[in-house]
């Protein structure tokens, strides 16, 4: 079975070795590099690429919100995971909206991290409890504001790409989506690569985030 293969960037070397140490115990699991900083994790990729990136966000010389930018910028197949100790909903928002696939707060327990790691590698995000909550709250706020239509910021869905929006941001996966609406798996593929286009994301983390500040989905 091939294994989730992960980098832990995180400035303090003794959280580094210790969730190396946990995470390498998970027979699906390996930790191939460590950064300590963004900077350094910008050169590791040059040569090695991970499937999962655990990013601490404050970290010396590049912080993990710039890295994360880059990241999705160069490397968009690659899934990170944000580590805060932040449960302000401002800045959980402000994260949400930067894009990366998922969140969690780090005295998080080791069984969620390591579904987290699961899930994101299976459905492209995660968000936990607490973390859906104050992201929710944040869009429900915005979306009061205005009127949401399904034409909306110029972009128009065919109903077929609503369904499979929908679909999406429930958590299924293309074969999922494929059996439900009676299409193959390389339809449902074209499909999220042609909303991935149209919205101007680059993971299904940021066709969740659109969809949900947009009121396309409840």
């Amino acid at each position: 079975m091939k294994k989730i293969k992960l980098i832990i960037a995180d400035d303090h070397e003794l959280f580094r070795r210790g969730i190396t140490a946990i995470l390498e115990d998970i027979p699906e699991m390996e930790v191939i590099d460590q950064a300590e900083n963004g900077e350094h994790l910008m050169e590791i990729l040059e040569t090695k690429q991970p499937d999962v990136i655990l990013m601490d966000i404050k970290m010396p010389v590049m912080d993990g919100i710039e890295c994360t930018k880059l990241i999705i910028a160069k490397y968009p197949e690659i899934k990170v995971i944000m580590l805060t100790m932040h449960d302000d909903e401002k800045f959980i928002t402000h994260l949400v909206d930067m894009g990366a696939n998922g969140y969690l707060l780090k005295n998080a327990e080791i069984d969620e991290v390591e579904n987290a790691i699961k899930t994101v590698m299976m459905k492209g995000f995660y968000f936990n409890r607490e973390i859906s909550e104050i992201v929710l709250n944040g869009l429900i706020n915005k979306r009061s504001k205005h009127k949401i239509r399904k034409d909306t910021e110029n972009i128009t869905l065919s109903d077929r790409e609503y369904e499979v929006l929908e679909l999406i941001c429930q958590g299924f996966t293309n074969a999922e989506i494929g059996r439900k609406l009676f299409l193959s798996q390389r339809t449902v593929e074209g499909y999220r690569y042609k909303l991935l286009d149209k919205v101007g994301v680059k993971n299904t983390a940021g066709l969740v985030r659109f969809a949900l500040k947009n009121g396309l989905v409840d």
